[in-house]
């Protein structure tokens, strides 16, 4: 497969590197790395997929052009648009042309993120009562110095949709009764530091982020009838440990079963096979999770912002 390199910043770089001898070229109009400004320019007989790695804003007329000729996309996340309608616009242009439409979420390919999607699924934890995420980086200076990164609800939908998403992928339907419980602006204009929760979800939720972790950290802790489960850490923050402890009743301490990887991130690469999978398959495009995270993280930012401005 013939991948053209759409946006070269930081995941750009990334995907171009996975890709390997797939890539044919970047497009990037900032970049004088970039062998075209405009995805427009590239010839339509060099290329059968763009990986999209845009900002936010010039993602759907980006997809339109693609979808229209027919080429696969595997655009980062998240993917945004103005309404759902547009998303279901861009959906119904995928499927009409046999284009396949992938959002990106890395962290579904996380060997420890499969691992406890799969304890979850096997049913031996029992009733799930709580789950909580922490997931904290260091980038609140980039982000503060970027042209459009320090905007909106700043770290909300970039690291809560990586949150959302996984609670989805872990849990299933988790609903959209989620509400911020607290936002905070420490060094840049756009919040910097968010919790959010769901009460009324099964299990309940509480996912903080920040860009104030000046060590890259990621936890997450699962409360459960019959035991706990606990993530620490990613492969790309390594040591990355998983952690399952069994119940002892009436009460005592459980006994608990560890594995710790130490490894490259891995994720990239699978999610890219994963892509390349689904173009040889001619899976139909689904923006249902897309739609589910533009209605949620579209609410949620409008309150995370309303309580910035008033603090």
């Amino acid at each position: 497969m013939r991948v053209v390199i759409v946006g070269y910043g930081v995941q750009g770089r990334k995907r171009l590197r996975v890709a390997g001898a797939d890539g044919i070229g970047v497009v990037d109009p900032a970049s004088a790395e970039a062998n075209w400004s405009d995805i427009a320019e590239v010839s339509l007989d060099r290329y059968d997929a763009a990986l999209v790695c845009t900002p936010d804003q010039p993602k759907i007329a980006i997809l339109r052009h693609l979808f229209r000729h027919g080429k696969h996309a595997l655009i980062e996340k998240p993917l945004h648009a103005t309404s759902e309608a547009a998303l279901s616009d861009i959906e119904a242009l995928a499927r009409s042309t046999g284009a396949v439409c992938y959002t990106a979420y890395n962290h579904r390919f996380e060997p420890h993120y499969v691992r406890m999607r799969d304890l979850v699924r096997s049913g031996t934890l029992g009733r799930i009562y709580r789950c909580r995420m922490f997931y904290g980086n260091g980038t609140a200076r980039l982000v503060r110095d970027s042209a459009w990164r320090d905007e909106g609800a700043g770290v909300l939908p970039d690291l809560g949709s990586h949150l959302l998403d996984t609670a989805r992928f872990w849990f299933g339907d988790i609903g959209e009764d989620f509400r911020v419980t607290s936002v905070s602006r420490f060094e840049n204009r756009a919040p910097d530091h968010v919790v959010i929760t769901s009460e009324t979800a099964r299990p309940k939720l509480e996912f903080e982020m920040t860009l104030l972790s000046w060590r890259n950290h990621f936890t997450c802790d699962v409360l459960a009838e019959n035991g706990m489960a606990h993530i620490e850490s990613l492969c790309k923050w390594g040591p990355t440990t998983f952690t399952r402890r069994t119940r002892v009743l009436p009460s005592g301490r459980p006994p608990a079963e560890s594995m710790t990887l130490v490894q490259e991130d891995p994720t990239w690469a699978i999610e890219y096979d994963h892509f390349k999978r689904l173009v040889a398959e001619r899976v139909p495009a689904d923006l249902s999770n897309d739609r589910w995270l533009l209605r949620v993280l579209g609410k949620l930012s409008a309150e995370a912002i309303k309580m910035a401005a008033a603090s």
